[in-house]
């Protein structure tokens, strides 16, 4: 029931935060004008990167590490300290290296003074530590809190293009308000340190471990929006963004499993539960395939009606990118599975970045040819192959660990109730008028088909959930 609870409140927040920007962008695109919003979206993302840098995957590795001992209060105090001075060192660099970065930055300097308050923000972060300790309560509830009030800010004091630095401001504090609020939770968990017995540098090589996929990870998101706008045009490259943003508000939903997960199976291991560990590999397997499948289809059988309603007719061309890159939806389920809630927390990180890496680097290499050939299909397309070949890499180094009997169990009666209720919905959506009251009326047809379906095929997800109901 805790891991239910823990989904929820994930889900719940990542929907949450992948929402907002709806709300903000139209607001800021109009009050602060093309200039406005370039310049802080241009001074963010090299921030952004200086704060992934400070962070040398300790988010992950720490999160893994608190789970392993959070039933032992002394052990936890220890790996707290020694992850959080570990970080501190860290981010110390960067800011060194930022403080040589600000000397040669140019007309930009202040806008990059300002976004430098969220690189403090990050350092002050301890939501790793929560998320170990499986109390994802403490870190939603804050979150959704300081976002809220972020957004009153917003409306309240930004009004106008001369604004931005207010707005930059009003970003960063926030971010560094809602950290802060954490750190009193954090005695209820830990005593004091001893200070002799802590080991900071065996830190080092399992941070950039996971450091390393981290980034191949973000790379591989920009890989396809740089090639696609310095090869054909910013506005094809749009077109793809665009279709990318809804793909990951829905993988929100359904990855949310794999922060909850990660700490869970992590701590099963840690105290040699194997067989618990694989039953809830099975289970969650089976639970992201039963909502990416389909949300998957779902999606690709309402993307003619959808795109023009709710980014407007002028990107129409979304349609057949989106109907593509859909299929993503399930493969990055898939690896979220295997690779972030059993290879991470069963400690086979080499595992999880060889197929990261693969996947990134083959990307790289099929991306050109396929983007010449297709333009941004192709570029959809090959994002499709190298998520297939991250989860056929993962499948082959767990071979001998898991039966696939098991894991694709009712797989196929997933796929056969969703296949039909696309067809339904395809049908529906080419007879029903270009309105919102249709689309959710499809969308409604769908789940009711598909829910009918599960039951009438007898898939055991029926059976877990009524008995999670009855509880």
């Amino acid at each position: 029931m805790k891991v239910i609870k823990n989904y929820l409140y994930n889900a719940t927040y990542q929907i949450f935060i992948l929402l907002v920007p709806f709300i903000t962008i139209p607001y800021l695109s109009r009050v602060l004008g093309p200039t406005g919003v370039g310049i802080n979206s241009y001074t963010n993302s090299i921030i952004q990167l200086f704060i992934l840098l400070g962070g040398l995957g300790t988010n992950l590795y720490g999160s893994r590490q608190v789970a392993f001992v959070r039933d032992k209060r002394d052990e936890l105090t220890r790996v707290f300290y020694e992850v959080t001075i570990f970080r501190l060192i860290s981010f110390l660099i960067i800011f060194l290296l930022f403080g040589v970065f600000l000397m040669f930055s140019g007309e930009y300097k202040l806008f990059y003074l300002a976004q430098s308050i969220s690189i403090l923000a990050a350092l002050l972060d301890v939501a790793w530590f929560f998320m170990g300790l499986e109390n994802f309560a403490v870190t939603v509830v804050r979150n959704i809190v300081v976002k809220v009030t972020t957004l009153i800010f917003i409306f309240v004091f930004v009004k106008k293009p001369s604004d931005l630095m207010i707005y930059i401001l009003i970003v960063s504090f926030s971010l560094i308000f809602g950290n802060l609020t954490l750190l009193p939770s954090l005695k209820r968990y830990i005593g004091r340190p001893d200070w002799q017995n802590l080991h900071i540098k065996k830190y080092l090589w399992p941070a950039i471990l996971l450091f390393v996929p981290q980034v191949s990870t973000q790379v591989y998101v920009l890989i396809n929006k740089t090639l696609l706008g310095s090869m054909i045009d910013v506005q094809v490259s749009g077109y793809f963004d665009q279709s990318d943003k809804i793909i990951k508000m829905i993988l929100a939903i359904v990855t949310a499993t794999g922060t909850v997960m990660m700490p869970h199976v992590a701590n099963a291991f840690a105290n040699g539960k194997h067989d618990e560990t694989k039953r809830y590999l099975y289970e969650s397997f089976s639970f992201v395939s039963a909502l990416s499948v389909p949300m998957m289809l779902g999606l690709i059988a309402v993307a003619d009606k959808f795109v023009p309603l709710f980014f407007t007719n002028k990107f129409i061309d979304v349609v057949p990118i989106m109907m593509l890159e859909s299929v993503v939806i399930l493969m990055i389920a898939w690896n979220n599975v295997l690779g972030t809630q059993y290879l991470l927390p069963t400690d086979q990180t080499k595992y999880f970045i060889q197929s990261v890496i693969l996947g990134t680097v083959f990307n790289c290499l099929i991306d050109i040819p396929f983007i010449i050939l297709w333009n941004a299909e192709g570029a959809a397309v090959a994002t499709v192959l190298s998520e297939l070949l991250v989860f056929g890499y993962q499948l082959w180094t767990v071979r001998a660990q898991i039966k696939f009997k098991f894991l694709f169990e009712d797989s196929y009666k997933y796929f056969l109730a969703g296949s039909i209720m696309f067809g339904v919905v395809f049908v529906l959506d080419r007879k029903l008028s270009a309105s919102w009251l249709s689309i959710v009326l499809e969308i409604v047809l769908g789940i009711l088909v598909y829910l009918v379906l599960l039951i009438l095929f007898k898939a055991k997800i029926v059976e877990r959930a009524k008995k999670v109901l009855k509880r």
